[in-house]
């Protein structure tokens, strides 16, 4: 009878601990120790043509803004402007990628908003954007000439934001 005791006294006592130690553990999830780091080459498919597209596009001016969109969030469509107004920044390089949506409704939002993508890929399936750390969209992650994370934007870009990369 005493050893069940024990028994029953060590296993709640065991279970209260790996409670206390998850209650204790920040779960929030984080990207910013990507910072810094080297993006991994990639290969994606061209929005319009199919064709698969490597890092080599990131390359092509000093800095790249990688930006995941699609047609049906909202809040892509509130920083759409943003995007716009960096499109007319001539060192920068926007990448869109297109992030699991309809090629109609996509192009439509384009022709409606304009087009401030000097490339756009697709993601499809999003498991392009697992390996950028990009859990939600919209998401920005701004890369400089030797394809560094310099800067993650995590929700719709704002002019704070366009200022910051504008700075940069």
């Amino acid at each position: 009878m005493r050893i069940r005791y024990v028994i029953i006294s060590a296993v709640a006592i065991f279970i209260l601990i790996i409670f206390a130690i998850s209650l204790n553990r920040d779960s929030t999830y984080s990207t910013e120790n990507l910072i810094g780091k080297k993006i991994e080459n990639f290969n994606s498919k061209d929005f319009y043509t199919k064709e698969i597209r490597d890092s080599k596009i990131l390359k092509i001016k000093d800095f790249s803004l990688i930006n995941y969109w699609a047609s049906w969030c909202a809040p892509c469509r509130v920083e759409h402007s943003e995007l716009m107004q960096l499109s007319r920044k001539e060192n920068l390089n926007i990448i869109g990628i297109n992030f699991k949506d309809k090629k109609g409704e996509a192009e439509q939002f384009l022709k409606e908003l304009g087009n401030p993508y000097d490339y756009l890929l697709i993601d499809q399936d999003g498991k392009f954007s697992i390996n950028l750390g990009v859990y939600g969209i919209p998401e920005s992650i701004l890369l400089n000439k030797d394809l560094k994370i310099m800067k993650k934007f995590i929700g719709p870009l704002n002019s704070e934001n366009v200022l910051e990369i504008i700075k940069v």
